[in-house]
């Protein structure tokens, strides 16, 4: 995936949060065609979350059950069901970590960020583990 330089049109059918993260991340990186198309898929699910929320803002929190008894609003659920699905798509894109301005690499005496030693810390483990099998 390399930097781009000219965006792929938003496509027409998504609403204002999911134009909003396809010009994101589509303004930033040239994807392949199958990123293209999970990159569609975790723009409707930022717009669903979306309408979620906002009918969750609405709505109680606690709700009557069916037996009369106090439960949880249903969309809290879901709102962390599509929250998870819009986070594993995100994730099948492996874009790059964006440094944070004043972040150390792990050289210089200053700390590596933490999603690099959680990186090197799975890495060293996957390691350890394939050589137990070999």
């Amino acid at each position: 995936m390399a930097a781009r330089t000219a965006t792929r049109p938003v496509p027409r059918t998504l609403e204002a949060a999911g134009k909003k993260l396809w010009r994101e991340i589509a303004g930033e990186y040239e994807l392949r065609p199958d990123e293209y198309r999970v990159l569609e898929d975790a723009c409707r699910e930022a717009d669903l979350i979306e309408l979620l929320a906002k009918a969750q803002r609405d709505e109680p929190l606690l709700i009557e059950g069916s037996q009369g008894q106090m439960v949880l609003n249903p969309l809290v659920s879901e709102l962390r069901q599509h929250r998870a699905t819009l986070s594993g798509l995100l994730a099948k894109l492996k874009l790059p970590d964006l440094p944070d301005e004043g972040e150390g690499s792990g050289g210089g005496g200053q700390p590596a960020p933490a999603n690099d030693r959680s990186a090197k810390a799975r890495d060293a483990a996957n390691a350890r583990w394939s050589r137990r099998g070999a």
